[in-house]
């Protein structure tokens, strides 16, 4: 299976009832500063190069970010953080993320989240985060990065349970930088959300250390 084919898959799950019928709910009733925009309202599939070495990993789709726009970390406050990093340390060929049609690029870098479908409260259950985790686990051995970095403990928690990882000194901190096997490193970050970014408990300076630390270490 190749990443085509992968995608053709996900945007064609109905695996958790809930998720398919929240997302559905809130691409026709929608938000009223977007009332009048077309919703995605389907699973959110992966977004980037396909020959990345550096892989990151968000939540789950906004309601009415990427349940809207239907691309990753894009039509939110989340990505509004994220992309201007990504540019600003060489991956993304723009600041902004607005649309799919937006002509932005990733180079060395895609991105998934382990929720497909935007949760109510953005808070998927662990039955809905299981059965997502395939797709994940499929996307990491086509592309094959040097570099994964999880946005969130959630992220992190997946990441760790797709590696077979049971190390208990492993654990999630900003910044934390773990090599878990000789060809896979993992870097971990707060999650971009806006509580987050405007409480201050991550900064544009912190954050922009990640990416700087996943360019040294996918090259190195």
């Amino acid at each position: 299976m190749n990443l085509q084919e992968l995608n053709a898959e996900i945007l064609s799950c109905r695996r958790c009832p809930r998720l398919v019928e929240w997302r559905e709910h809130v691409a026709i009733i929608k938000r009223h500063a977007y009332r009048d925009r077309d919703y995605w309202g389907k699973p959110v599939p992966g977004f980037g190069d396909r020959h990345a070495r550096v892989f990151a990993v968000g939540l789950a789709p906004g309601a009415h970010g990427s349940n809207r726009t239907g691309r990753q970390f894009t039509g939110d406050a989340s990505g509004d953080f994220l992309y201007p990093a990504l540019y600003r340390a060489g991956f993304a060929s723009q600041p902004r993320s607005i649309s799919r049609g937006d002509g932005l690029i990733l180079t060395d870098l895609y991105t998934a989240p382990i929720c497909r479908c935007a949760p109510p409260d953005n808070k998927p259950t662990p039955g809905e985060m299981a059965n997502c985790q395939p797709y994940l686990e499929r996307e990491l051995e086509l592309i094959q990065p040097k570099v994964v970095v999880a946005l969130g403990r959630i992220a992190f928690d997946g990441i760790l349970r797709i590696q077979t990882i049971n190390d208990h000194t492993i654990s999630f901190s900003h910044q934390a930088v773990y090599q878990l096997n000789s060809a896979l490193w993992l870097i971990c970050s707060y999650h971009p959300s806006r509580q987050n970014t405007q409480t201050g408990r991550l900064s544009v300076e912190m954050f922009d250390q990640v990416w700087k630390t996943a360019r040294e270490l996918m090259e190195g």
